[in-house]
């Protein structure tokens, strides 16, 4: 009887240790906004999840162990996050997991990951992701910093002599996030916001918001949002007859959202990945091959272009991998891998991670860009 206890329990002590991989795979859950509002986001990072896992694979995967990668669509809902958050911990036992798409989807699922002791790698940009690190031990994330973005964005209204601003954020998850990153470092920049306005998802018309921003002395707009609301700004603006610069979060990075705008897009500024502009970028640049080998064999096997979306779940699900290389491919190996990564090169910037920065990227990461002719290039001035 008692040897039969200390077998079970063996079996129960390796199945606990060797969660989510067994003799050739090594499970790695996704959650995507595939569907729904949040599909702009999610449809590429599905796209680019899967290209990546089997190019992983068709090298030898990672020491060997083929990557198992299970997507669930969060169908751009918090409720519906969590609970495919609960399946793939669970049932499905995943060792990590990459995503939620969106602020508010990482947010719902926070607690279940550190409760449950899995590392997740978001794809969503909020500071609260990962800050405060002693409070966000199995969380970190792919996309720049939305505090940066913040810090870029002001700092180049300063070079051009623009010291109040209108302000006008959705009011999501992500728009919460940067509403809050707006209004604290605008005091700490010496930028002083004259109007704040905000606005539902659901959304269709802001000329309301935007008639009391025109009508105060702000010298320039900005716009926090993801999905279409952020085409239907400048248009209102245009129709407005609003002539100050309209300035966007890194949100903005889809030429969808230009093509939607229309020639009301023309001038837009905003903080993004270099990833939009990998040709402009000069050939000895530390991250031209990879942006421009990514995009390369992105277009050609989805058609389309590419957005800095599909490159957060490319550099979550690289990240993954090299974590379990630099510890193991178990839940606290991967954390604690992840925690070693210096030097990665990613389509978002050079990752390099510690125990007091979970996201391992600064401000420079970010380049500026603006919409000509229809276009994304480097803002020169």
């Amino acid at each position: 009887m008692k040897t039969m206890q200390r077998m079970s329990l063996v079996l129960l002590v390796l199945m606990v240790t060797h969660v989510g991989w067994c003799a050739d795979t090594i499970k790695v859950g996704a959650l995507f906004s595939v569907t729904g509002k949040g599909s702009f986001l999610g449809e590429p990072e599905k796209n680019t999840a899967a290209m990546i896992a089997e190019e992983i694979n068709a090298k030898g995967g990672i020491n060997g162990k083929k990557i198992e990668l299970l997507v669930e669509d969060t169908e751009s809902s918090e409720a519906t996050a969590v609970m495919a958050a609960q399946k793939l911990i669970s049932r499905d036992q995943v060792v990590a997991i990459i995503g939620p798409s969106t602020s508010g989807e990482t947010m719902a699922v926070l607690r279940i990951c550190e409760e449950q002791k899995v590392p997740l790698v978001s794809c969503a940009a909020a500071a609260p992701i990962v800050q405060p690190v002693a409070e966000r031990k199995w969380i970190f994330k792919s996309p720049q910093m939305d505090s940066d973005c913040v810090v870029r964005i002001f700092e180049h209204m300063k070079t051009k002599g623009i010291d109040k601003v209108g302000i006008i954020t959705i009011t999501d998850g992500f728009g919460k996030s940067g509403r809050d990153q707006l209004l604290k470092l605008a005091t700490e920049m010496e930028i002083t916001v004259v109007a704040d306005e905000t606005y539902a998802p659901t959304d269709t018309d802001m000329t309301a918001q935007l008639t009391k921003i025109k009508a105060s002395e702000a010298k320039a707009v900005v716009n926090w949002s993801i999905g279409p609301t952020q085409s239907l700004i400048p248009k209102n603006m245009k129709q407005l007859g609003m002539t100050i610069p309209l300035y966007q979060s890194h949100g903005f990075g889809n030429l969808k959202y230009v093509e939607a705008a229309g020639d009301s897009a023309e001038g837009i500024i905003f903080p993004a990945g270099r990833l939009l502009v990998a040709d402009e970028l000069p050939a000895d640049h530390p991250q031209k091959k990879v942006l421009v080998d990514y995009k390369t064999a992105y277009e050609a096997k989805f058609g389309g272009s590419v957005s800095t979306f599909g490159g957060h779940a490319y550099d979550a699900l690289h990240l993954v991998a090299k974590a379990a290389v630099l510890g193991a491919p178990t839940r606290e190996g991967i954390r604690d891998g992840l925690e070693k990564i210096q030097g990665f090169v990613g389509t978002a910037g050079i990752f390099n991670m510690s125990d007091t920065d979970h996201l391992g990227l600064t401000k420079d990461a970010f380049e500026m860009l603006t919409v000509k002719n229809g276009k994304f290039v480097i803002l020169k001035d």
